[in-house]
């Protein structure tokens, strides 16, 4: 019996009579798979443009110079295993997480690579696929006012919800690097007051109330539902709080690292344990198609301090066991430099890391040849990293949403058992 039953408001009565056949056991299965789940956040580094593997996690020391560069290699504390000497804090930590050698694709297009590493499917031309972050925020709902969801510092296309509705979209957080950050969309414009804020809120339930007699529609549903989430923000001093990254020391925000990369994630530790879903920060400058290495030796050691200080902090505070901390990219970059000293795009092989709840800590899966162009053992897809996620977060990663015309599954892969604890 498929038990993928879709989780669109308004049953048919042919499902609900499927459900009822299923007794006490069907009608508890979200509940059995989420009481076996180990995270109940996640925090994402995203590399946008694609990350050199060879710059990175997969160095070829062995390789001819126009093939490995000139960057070189560091042991890390797990034997036998190398990393670029750019990422100097990682290697000293890589016990603490596990690392995949041998992601592959063959999607080139950044936009489309993009969105289809951060769903973990395949999109189509005919719909937009939610991204974790709104899937997350539909199955997990918000906590205590916070959004759900939360990107940094820009708004990003990969991120979006998709066909789910605007309601489960993504909040934009801005630059906390800003001396003068202050989070948009969490204050009450100025000279209006809360009561006013509340009584403008009625006249709109009014006004939504005779919209909706004269047409009923899910966009109409989801708008709703994105005011209410938007009061809710306005309203909420747990939020406003969450968000004042100036509250921590400067020792720490010093360690983090003083770039938008690195006070993004220690401003996604602080969401996450206030009750964010999922953070997501993304760090750009990683599509170098010309003057490759002096670009990568400003924004790897940007990522290298962040992601294990971001680490260190979860395991200190207690969080880690229920956080995921991703380490992400759309696809990696040519094994060959080309003539403008640059790597071009790549999805023949890359690398991705992965931390915390539930992952099994010094866990290195994959190889590739000796060039770093494809993987000679175990491949990985993108659509098992997204099951991966799913069934950390105790997800049922087959199931599906009604879709414009159709259900869609929300995830085709299976979870990487071999870095799962």
């Amino acid at each position: 019996m498929d038990l993928r039953i879709t989780t669109r408001q308004g049953l048919s009565r042919r499902n609900l009579l499927r459900i009822g056949s299923l007794g006490g056991a069907g009608l508890a299965l979200p509940g059995v798979l989420r009481a076996a789940s180990k995270a109940t956040s996640c925090i994402a580094i995203f590399q946008l443009g694609g990350c050199c593997q060879l710059s990175s996690w997969d160095p070829k020391p062995e390789a001819p110079p126009e093939i490995r560069g000139t960057f070189g290699h560091i042991p890390t504390s797990l034997p036998g295993v190398h990393v670029s000497t750019l990422l100097p804090q990682c290697a000293k930590r890589m016990h603490k997480w596990a690392l995949i050698r041998s992601m592959t694709s063959d999607v080139a297009i950044h936009d489309v690579a993009q969105r289809y590493m951060f769903s973990g499917t395949r999109p189509r031309t005919e719909l937009q696929h939610p991204s974790y972050g709104a899937v997350l925020s539909k199955e997990m709902g918000s906590r205590d006012g916070l959004p759900p969801y939360v990107v940094v510092p820009d708004r990003q296309a990969s991120a979006e919800a998709g066909f789910l509705g605007s309601g489960y979209d993504q909040f934009v957080a801005g630059d906390p690097k800003d001396k003068s950050y202050r989070v948009r969309d969490v204050a009450l414009p100025d000279g209006m007051s809360f009561e006013e804020a509340v009584a403008n809120k009625k006249l709109l339930h009014q006004l939504d109330a005779e919209f909706a007699r004269a047409e009923k529609s899910p966009l109409l549903e989801s708008m709703d539902l994105f005011y209410q989430k938007a009061f809710d923000l306005v309203s909420s001093a747990s939020t406003r709080k969450a968000f004042q990254i100036q509250d921590e020391p400067d020792k720490l925000r010093d360690a983090y690292g003083r770039n938008t990369t690195g006070q993004g994630a220690l401003l996604g530790r602080r969401l996450v344990e206030a009750g964010v879903r999922l953070v997501s920060i993304y760090q750009g400058g990683y599509d170098t198609h010309n003057a490759h290495e002096p670009a990568y030796k400003r924004i790897l050691p940007e990522f290298d301090t962040a992601f294990s200080t971001l680490v260190d902090d979860l395991e200190q505070r207690g969080l880690l066991e229920t956080t995921l901390v991703l380490g992400i990219g759309e696809f990696g970059r040519t094994p060959q430099i080309n003539p403008a000293a640059g790597r071009d795009h790549w999805p023949g092989a890359w690398s991705v890391v992965l931390a915390g709840a539930g992952i099994q800590k010094g866990a290195v899966l994959g190889k590739t040849d000796a060039r770093a162009a494809y993987p000679t053992e175990r491949p990985v897809k993108i659509e098992d990293v997204g099951a991966t996620v799913y069934k950390l977060f105790g997800i049922d990663y087959h199931k599906a949403y009604e879709g414009p015309n159709r259900p869609v599954p929300i995830n085709t892969g299976e979870p990487v058992k071999e870095i799962l604890s």
